[in-house]
């Protein structure tokens, strides 16, 4: 099955193009930079340029449920005037009609469907297909791109066809497509694969992956685990270091929610976040929306926001999510981390808010010789527009490159033995 990027309204106007279905706003055919809420009043205001947008319509628009003070949409819209190169006096963009709010008064033409040749992206196409692991269950994967193959191991909300479309995945997506053949896949009981499983335990997590990697006929790859695909992805290492060339770890842990938690706020928190997930969801629960989506992207534009809600909507059961948040929760595998013998990229957000900083610290600790990148950030999944994002693209890319065409495996110890480390270079 064969899926494409969803089909979007790009306004051109001047020098300038607002690209709503790549997130990206272009001067020249060049991608400028542009805070996720500033985009959204711009895409907003040009999509209701027929007529005046109040202050009250657009702060629901942008902010939805959340308080924002009112200097903070004249902020927005004052940097929203900048980067389209207007401003308060001229105001040839946007006109601010006193007492109501703001109109775009500037010639705008509005087109849909695949961006202008001059775009930053290429229209990329993704193959969906499937396999059977070993106990009959059915996994959907994806793959996408041209190139050495990389493999991202499956992790907490996943859909290979919703999230082609996502605000919150797709510039993933398109940056790793673009020099890798990539290849991802859903868990079991979630995304296209099948939801009626018995087996929703770590070990079966682990085989899935093999499942996908073998159907496929994937010899030699890079491995990409992110979140919870971190312990999945080192347990897959170890057991097949001769097919791992190089393994890559963002937002990770090796112990679970329940399992790492030591104090009574710890406890606390892990047994709040186990009991609300069986109210909330599948539902349209605006404050279990909010509880949820704001852990992982609490830096989130509303657009992603919803597009999070949907995906939990959509993903699986509220029966289902509950059993797979428990074995995340349960994972405990430090003491397989060691054996690694892949080089090894992790990278963890400071101030993430769903895995601590603390725990991408101990993943590196743990594995002989890994790099460690710390990024500024909050949210658990990269948005494009932060700074946090290019950093990891770039540092993601040149570690892969590394991994040079036509590399053949070393020298390498079966799991079960003792493996050969290299010195570990523990972070600071």
């Amino acid at each position: 099955m064969t899926t494409s990027p969803p089909i979007g309204s790009i306004y051109s106007f001047g020098d300038y193009e607002l690209d709503t279905r790549l997130h990206e706003l272009r001067r020249d055919g060049e991608p400028l930079r542009i805070e996720p809420q500033v985009f959204d009043v711009l895409a907003h205001l040009f999509a209701c340029r027929d007529r005046v947008v109040t202050k009250e319509e657009l702060l629901d628009a942008v902010w939805g449920h959340r308080y924002v003070a009112p200097t903070t949409l004249n902020s927005r819209i004052k940097v929203a005037r900048q980067v389209v190169g207007d401003d308060g006096t001229a105001q040839r963009v946007i006109r601010t009609v006193h007492g109501l709010g703001f109109r775009v008064v500037t010639k705008v033409e509005e087109r849909t469907g695949t961006p202008s040749a001059s775009a930053s992206a290429p229209l990329l196409e993704q193959r969906i297909g499937f396999c059977t692991a070993s106990d009959g269950v059915r996994i959907a994967y994806a793959t996408s791109g041209t190139g050495p193959p990389l493999v991202k191991a499956a992790n907490w909300l996943t859909h290979v066809d919703h999230d082609w479309e996502s605000p919150v995945w797709r510039h993933w997506l398109r940056e790793l497509s673009s020099y890798r053949t990539l290849v991802r896949y859903d868990e079991r009981g979630s995304g296209l694969s099948d939801r009626d499983c018995e087996d929703l335990s770590f070990e079966a997590w682990v085989r899935d992956l093999e499942s996908v990697v073998d159907a496929l006929g994937l010899e030699r790859f890079a491995l990409l685990g992110i979140s919870q695909g971190c312990a999945v992805s080192i347990a897959y290492a170890i057991r097949h270091p001769e097919r791992v060339s190089r393994l890559v770890l963002y937002g990770g842990f090796v112990q679970g929610l329940s399992t790492r938690a030591r104090t009574p706020e710890q406890r606390e928190q892990a047994d709040l976040v186990m009991s609300q997930m069986p109210l909330g969801w599948g539902h349209d629960n605006p404050a279990f929306r909010i509880f949820f989506a704001t852990r992982f992207l609490p830096e989130g534009t509303p657009e992603q926001v919803r597009w999070f809600s949907e995906l939990q909507r959509i993903t699986t059961s509220p029966e289902i999510a509950s059993r797979l948040l428990w074995t995340s929760a349960n994972i405990d595998v430090p003491d397989l981390a060691p054996a690694v013998q892949a080089p090894t990229l992790v990278l963890h957000a400071k101030d993430d808010a769903v895995v601590s900083f603390g725990q991408g610290r101990k993943v590196a600790s743990l594995i002989p010789g890994a790099r460690f990148v710390p990024l500024d950030g909050r949210n658990h999944i990269l948005l494009e527009s932060e700074p946090a994002w290019p950093r990891f693209a770039d540092e993601v890319r040149r570690f892969l490159a590394e991994d040079a065409a036509g590399d053949t495996p070393p020298e390498v110890t079966r799991a079960g033995s003792t493996p050969q480390r290299r010195p570990a270079r523990r972070p600071k």
